[in-house]
């Protein structure tokens, strides 16, 4: 079950970044215990008509004046995925715990770093993947485990958008982490993560886009005798839907799915099986639940872990290690497909 909002202590929080925050800080606000207190990005002006509008007391003037204010417990790190090493390393360096948004890091290595150094701190260390604490994930999880739907032979999830081609857009920049595998293949690979685990094998397709960003991508990951296919792109329009198919029934999980959505258990075929709808309407009056993560983080310090039981380090490290091959894999691709055009011209 998950946690209960009123009964966790109250956290005191600091948040580095205000592009994606706005929505967390009022969630929060709403919704929970937990209280921001502090707020620091690059822009001192918009960050403190940030901290106005949202009632937040302090204006930190940099990333270290916040990590090492006394008055935070805290630090949520919502910067681009580039900075994330740096400004969580601050953080766990000076003992506050750390909440990091998706992706945690650039890469495997980056991700291992970081949660290692929030293990040898003592302080719990969290990617902000907050699909894993709605209500429905914890429904998923319960009818997987329950042998519901039997045995789980496929995973599917899909996210991809629209983005023109911009090179100063940071999705277009490779060295600011451009691309669809980090920006948004991170959702449909974690969900996949969720239900299989590490895969034990990868094959990838894909497309580069200016820049040499990874585009799109299609990704088969086996795990034993089942498999998921998922897909990324910031070229296309994808439905961003996900379903779980098993050997007695499955899941489908409408769009958006990594956000509070309708979610359908079938038994039996899905034409004329049993069928229930789950659907948390309380949720679309408060901010799609963010907030939830920011209680389980607050339940998960108050019961002395470093890691959240729902997204453990391991699987964080690995969901990025997926991603790390998949976009090689998709440069050597590109590469050897230009050899070949190369040497179709020579001939």
């Amino acid at each position: 079950m998950l946690p209960d909002p009123s009964v966790w202590p109250s956290l005191r929080w600091g948040v580095i970044g205000t592009g994606v925050t706005r929505s967390f800080v009022r969630a929060v606000a709403q919704n929970t215990r937990q209280r921001v207190v502090a707020v620091t990005a690059r822009d001192d002006l918009k960050t403190r008509a940030f901290a106005s509008e949202l009632g937040i007391a302090t204006v930190a003037p940099t990333v270290d004046a916040l990590v090492s204010n006394p008055e935070v417990d805290v630090v949520y790190v919502a910067t681009p995925h580039p900075c994330h090493k740096e400004q969580a390393l601050a953080a766990i360096a000076a003992g506050k715990h750390v909440l990091i948004e998706k992706p945690i890091a650039m890469s495997a290595n980056e991700a291992d770093e970081i949660c290692a150094a929030g293990v040898a701190a003592s302080v719990l260390v969290m990617e902000a993947m907050w699909t894993r604490y709605l209500a429905q994930s914890d429904l998923i999880r319960r009818v997987i485990a329950e042998g519901i739907i039997g045995d789980v032979h496929l995973v599917t999830a899909d996210f991809g958008f629209v983005a023109p081609s911009d090179p100063s857009s940071r999705l277009w920049a490779p060295d600011l982490g451009g691309g669809a595998l980090l920006d948004a293949g991170i959702y449909p690979i974690s969900f996949a993560s969720s239900i299989l685990g590490s895969p034990d094998r990868m094959d990838v397709a894909g497309t580069l886009g200016p820049g040499g960003v990874d585009a799109r991508a299609h990704l088969l990951l086996t795990k034993g005798d089942a498999a998921a296919l998922v897909s990324t792109s910031i070229t296309s329009q994808l439905p961003t839907v996900a379903a779980v198919s098993g050997s007695e029934g499955g899941i489908k999980i409408n769009a958006p799915f990594f956000g509070p959505s309708v979610v359908t258990v079938t038994r039996g075929a899905a034409w004329d099986g049993e069928q229930g709808v789950f659907s948390d309407e309380r949720l679309a009056q408060s901010n799609g639940g963010i907030g939830l993560q920011a209680t389980a983080f607050a339940s998960y310090v108050a019961e002395g872990r470093l890691e959240s039981p729902l997204h453990p380090h391991a699987e964080i490290v690995d969901v990025m290690h997926t991603i790390d091959v998949a976009r090689v894999a998709l440069a050597s691709n590109a590469a050897r497909n230009q050899g070949s055009d190369r040497e179709s011209k020579d001939a």
